[in-house]
């Protein structure tokens, strides 16, 4: 699993992208997913104090290869 963090100041937000690969036919990006959600959740939690009225959002599956269903790319 690989997170990577981007911080956009002017917006005031952070986006967060998780990779994560597997060799087993397996819905590994369901770990993905709860990955970006639990990071986000974590900057949440530390931030609160200076604003509670944050939100979690766009959090979306970008691409997968492999597994039954094949190749999705966002957007294709």
């Amino acid at each position: 699993m690989d997170e990577k963090f981007e911080v956009l100041s002017a917006e005031s937000t952070v986006v967060c992208k998780a990779t994560a690969e597997t060799v087993g036919q397996t819905g590994v990006e369901m770990e993905a997913l709860t990955a970006v959600q639990v990071a986000l959740l974590t900057i949440y939690d530390m931030c609160k104090a200076v604003d509670r009225g944050m939100t979690i959002n766009g959090v979306t599956l970008l691409e997968k290869h492999g597994g039954k269903s094949g190749s999705f790319i966002a957007g294709q």
